[in-house]
């Protein structure tokens, strides 16, 4: 237990050290001159999901499907390159504190806003709907810090920790490819609409009590991802 312990605390000296740098270079650009190779790959992940994001809204404004395969495409596109930013950082032997943040935030918009906003797009766009939505964006966020704030405890294999605790938030591509099929069969809103329908919880039917059954899923979903309990094995 002492040895893991030293050890936690000498890779944190490690990365605090490597922060440092970013403290003492002056200038109003040393934040990109000091950025690694790695973080490069990551910040073009956050691209993707930004792109995904404006997309979605150009879908929503203009009905013109091909921004709505663009929105749906962006994502995946993240995914590539939040799986390169590791096997470069690894390459290079070079990783910070601020690469991780990096990593952590650009997941968040590439594979918690970006999917929500694809399910409002969709056609999940009761007020229900509209909460279950947010919780999965929120559940992805506590997931995401969890990981930062623990993933030294996490027991490792060849420098990679060993299992994710609770579904990693990548896993929302899955939910990405249902929108895709259905969006290539056209079960979303303004044509044949959303699997299953609709449920009313309390009050009239279009009222604030009405909740699609595909929000469900969504709703499981984010609980996974905050899971304890549920042990991923990391590839």
């Amino acid at each position: 237990m002492s040895q893991r312990k030293s050890s936690t605390k000498a890779e944190q000296q490690k990365q605090e050290d490597i922060l440092h740098q970013y403290q003492d270079t002056d200038g109003h650009f040393s934040l990109v001159r000091n950025f690694r190779l790695a973080d490069l790959v990551t910040i073009m992940n956050g691209v993707c999901g930004s792109f995904s994001v404006f997309s979605s809204a150009h879908y929503l404004v203009t009905n013109d499907i091909d921004y709505l395969w663009s929105a749906l495409a962006f994502p995946l596109a993240g995914l590539m390159f939040d799986f390169f930013d590791g096997k470069v950082a690894r390459w290079r032997k070079s990783s910070s504190l601020l690469g991780q943040e990096l990593d952590s935030l650009a997941d968040l918009i590439s594979f918690g806003v970006a999917p929500a906003l694809l399910a409002f797009v969709c056609g999940l766009r009761t007020y229900l709907d509209t909460v279950v939505l947010a919780g999965f964006i929120c559940c992805g966020l506590a997931r995401l810090a969890r990981f930062n704030a623990t993933v030294a405890l996490i027991p490792k294999e060849k420098g990679k920790a060993k299992y994710f605790e609770g579904l990693p938030i990548p896993s929302s591509l899955g939910l990405v490819a249902v929108l895709s099929y259905w969006t290539k069969n056209g079960w979303i809103e303004g044509q044949e609409g959303l699997p299953w329908g609709k449920i009313v919880l309390w009050g009239n039917p279009g009222g604030r009590g009405e909740l699609h059954v595909v929000s469900v899923i969504f709703g499981l979903w984010a609980a996974a991802m905050v899971s304890k309990t549920l042990r991923v094995p990391k590839l």
